[in-house]
């Protein structure tokens, strides 16, 4: 009997957009000849199970939260699309996670750390990967923004501690700017992370399980014309993604097995995507993405694809690590 498979996306944050595009597409691919596929669309007030016709979209049903069910339809596992609150956070892995229901992204606690990159920082630091010196600062505090830029030298990155898309970051080059850079990253987030801006290649690499084992998919470089790798060169063509990265055979092994590290250290048991900047002094981790970006020109999956998988092996390869895990 198959399995009914709930792609769920939409949230309230405001990847909201980016990631119904991505549970979207997520849903096109999956292997209906092995799985039911339902599409639900998550809001504040209601999660909605929808289909689409092109771009029009028609509402078939309420989930009922107390079983997650709908229309008669109990789920068996949940392929979490949400960017952001609260499927990036852990917040709804933790409501699966006590429904008994499988999930397709890693355990609450690991998402929610990720999501936390202060907090994600400090749970690294003993496993040996390097890191770029940072400041925390939760709003209400007090500090002297012009104080930290001279302490830790420019450029900086200012950061909401939590969030994605990079919505709410700045990279200051210039001290007198870093009162307004603040503010802004205080407008995503109540806690933010100044960090010490290191030069170099940007490069990522996403992990997922496998049959009981880690498979790191190829490394792919972020090359951009912009100041650094932001939502305008996320999203609107401000960016070359080389996949896979033209790097030494030493580097890419470097990356993996930073990223098998990470991964093994946090417990990791879904897919996850990693950043990192390549400098003169090594290999440094910047973020991790616990529900990296879906859509069909995102780059987990030019990833997959110059893996020489497929996207319908890959989301079965998900699908069946969270039934069976």
């Amino acid at each position: 009997m198959k399995k009914n498979i709930a792609v769920i996306y939409g949230g309230p944050s405001s990847e909201r957009q980016i990631s119904i595009l991505s549970g979207r597409y997520a849903a096109s691919v999956i292997d209906r000849d092995r799985y039911n596929v339902y599409e639900i669309l998550f809001n504040p007030d209601c999660w909605q199970l929808v289909e689409w016709q092109g771009e029009t979209m028609s509402v078939k049903g309420i989930v009922d939260k107390g079983d997650f069910s709908c229309n008669g339809v109990r789920f068996d596992a949940a392929c979490i699309m949400i960017h952001g609150i609260p499927g990036e956070n852990g917040l709804l892995q933790g409501y699966f996670e006590m429904m008994g229901i499988p999930v397709t992204t890693c355990s609450s606690f690991v998402c929610t750390i990720a999501f936390n990159k202060y907090s994600c920082k400090r749970l690294l630091a003993d496993t040996g990967v390097k890191m770029a010196p940072d400041v925390f600062i939760r709003k209400g505090q007090e500090y002297d923004a012009e104080q930290i830029a001279e302490q830790m030298g420019l450029p900086l990155f200012v950061k909401p501690s939590d969030g994605g898309s990079s919505f709410g970051v700045t990279k200051v080059k210039d001290s007198s700017l870093m009162g307004a850079a603040i503010d802004y990253a205080f407008s995503e987030s109540d806690t933010i992370l100044i960090e010490k801006a290191i030069p170099g290649r940007e490069l990522t690499q996403a992990i997922y399980m496998d049959g009981g084992q880690p498979v790191a998919l190829p490394i792919i470089e972020i090359v951009t014309t912009n100041e650094y790798f932001d939502y305008d060169a996320k999203y609107n063509g401000k960016s070359e993604e080389i996949c896979p990265a033209p790097i030494s055979e030493e580097l890419a092994e470097e990356i993996t097995r930073c990223t098998k590290k990470i991964y093994a250290h946090l417990g990791g048991t879904g897919l996850i995507r990693i950043d990192y900047i390549a400098g003169e002094d090594g290999v440094f981790f910047l973020e991790i993405n616990a529900t990296p970006g879906m859509t069909r020109m995102s780059l987990v999956p030019k990833m997959v694809r110059t893996s020489g998988r497929t996207m319908t092996e890959f989301f079965t390869a998900l699908i069946q690590n969270a039934l069976e895990k």
